[in-house]
């Protein structure tokens, strides 16, 4: 089966990105896996810090990708799988297209403005070559009208 991978934030980029996932897997009858990532926490001299930082990012980063997967299901009727990873955000992408051979592509969504981000601008650059997949970079001016007609 044909999946999309998306990388999830807080951004209107990274929206644009899963519409856009969600409605070309819909129409290829295709799957969407959603990836959360959760950055480590700066070393914290106290341990329970740390941990209680790094807890409340996965707390946060779990919400985000529950509410993200809730409004796909009610668009698209489509049910994604989920990934959370921590740490180094090219690295857990780079482990998920590793793990899962089943990836289509890496579906990205660029700013409307400004340089690009650190995935896009490491995916698009010089290791666009070795990617096992196709990389797709949703332009972040398109309109939701526009989305739906180009995927």
């Amino acid at each position: 089966m044909r999946t999309y991978l998306v990388v999830i934030d807080e951004t209107d980029e990274a929206r644009i990105a899963l519409r856009f996932a969600a409605r070309r897997a819909a129409k290829t009858g295709g799957a969407v896996e959603i990836l959360a990532l959760v950055a480590q926490a700066e070393f914290v001299q106290w341990g329970a810090v740390q941990a209680a930082m790094e807890e409340e990012a996965r707390l946060r980063a779990e919400a985000l990708v529950a509410q993200a997967a809730g409004s796909l299901i009610e668009e698209t009727g489509l049910r994604p799988s989920i990934t959370v990873r921590q740490g180094d955000p090219i690295a857990a992408v780079k482990a998920v297209l590793h793990e899962q051979p089943e990836i289509a592509a890496l579906v990205l969504g660029a700013a409307a403005s400004g340089t690009p981000g650190k995935l896009i601008a490491h995916f698009a650059g010089a290791e666009a070559g070795q990617l096992p997949c196709p990389l797709m970079v949703i332009p972040g001016s398109l309109s939701d009208e526009a989305l739906d007609r180009l995927s």
